[in-house]
């Protein structure tokens, strides 16, 4: 029987000895693991990478109405005007390569007991600009802008309307090489003296009008000459920002001296997380576009000015 009761204390002793090893390697294990997810992991200092591409933008809808009974002043019985604007982006920066692109789309509809309804504003414009990084502050590159409207626009007499303009008819669709100029503080101007721009005009009606300038029965003109965009943009504090864009065009062939104006301008000012005031100006002279003066055949300065408090969202 002592061999045997010998036999078991080895037994035992050996099965306590492998039990307290498994314990204490898991208990070890465990620690390292509670060490491992409290750690903090520090960046590699050589890793620099930075992201590609930088999207975002906005909607903007403001929105008026109004009306009047026995009102001795005089003025509409009813009023309604509601104006949009969205704005989008897209910026792709590596290395010495650029490549930035915006849309922006207006429209505006305007209701009145006297006029009845109307729009007021219809503008699609997409800009997309590639450079190239050789000096600072200064890129080589080139551009392609294309500015149109999506719904039927009328010219007004009284109560005589005119149909003038629809989707492509017109549109302005411009490339252009040349240098850019960026100050890094929300300025930049692209200079071009070699850009060619051609006026679109698809609609059968109009052009065999021969509206905008393009031959009778034809639909597009081509133009060559010098072209200038000058862009801003200033957030003087997290509520208020300023946005503004000024495009210059010389037609070398035909009165270059009478240039292409096209000005856009909003300041935006927060109320509140969702509402906005918003004013905008905007500018046009097109010496191809003669529909203005007593004669109704003239070119003249479009402007076209607009405040109002809406709701305002980006993203």
């Amino acid at each position: 029987m002592r061999p045997k009761l010998k036999n078991m204390k080895k037994l035992f002793f050996l099965v306590s000895l492998f039990t307290s090893v498994v314990v204490f390697a898991q208990d070890n294990t465990v620690k390292e693991l509670k060490q491992s997810a409290s750690r903090t992991i520090a960046k590699d200092a050589s890793d620099t990478t930075k992201k590609l591409w930088k999207k975002g933008g906005f909607f903007n809808i403001n929105a008026a109405q109004g009306s009047l009974n026995n009102w001795a002043a005089g003025g509409d019985k009813f009023s309604l005007a509601v104006n949009s604007n969205l704005g989008m982006y897209a910026f792709y920066k590596k290395d010495k390569h650029s490549w930035d692109n915006t849309l922006d789309f207006n429209l505006g509809y305007l209701q009145t007991t006297s006029l009845s309804g109307r729009k007021n504003d219809d503008r699609i414009d997409f800009l997309s600009k590639y450079g190239y990084d050789i000096a600072p502050k200064w890129n080589v590159g080139a551009l392609v802008n294309l500015r149109s409207q999506l719904f039927d626009g009328y010219t007004y007499d009284g109560s005589k309307k005119t149909f003038s303009s629809t989707f492509l008819s017109p549109a302005y669709v411009l490339v252009s090489p040349g240098i850019e100029y960026k100050s890094g503080k929300g300025f930049s101007a692209f200079l071009s003296p070699a850009t060619v721009r051609w006026t679109i005009v698809a609609n059968k009606y109009l052009s065999d009008r021969g509206a905008y300038s393009v031959d009778s029965g034809k639909h597009v003109k081509t133009e060559l000459g010098a072209f200038a965009t000058i862009n801003y943009f200033k957030e003087f504090n997290k509520n208020i920002s300023f946005k503004s864009r000024m495009d210059l065009f010389s037609n070398y062939l035909h009165n270059p001296q009478n240039v292409d104006l096209y000005f856009t301008n909003m300041l935006s000012m927060r109320l509140s997380k969702a509402l906005a005031l918003t004013y905008n100006v905007d500018m046009i002279y097109d010496d191809d576009v003669r529909m203005f003066g007593a004669s109704g055949k003239s070119a003249g300065l479009q402007v076209k000015s607009m405040l109002g408090v809406g709701l305002m969202v980006k993203f």
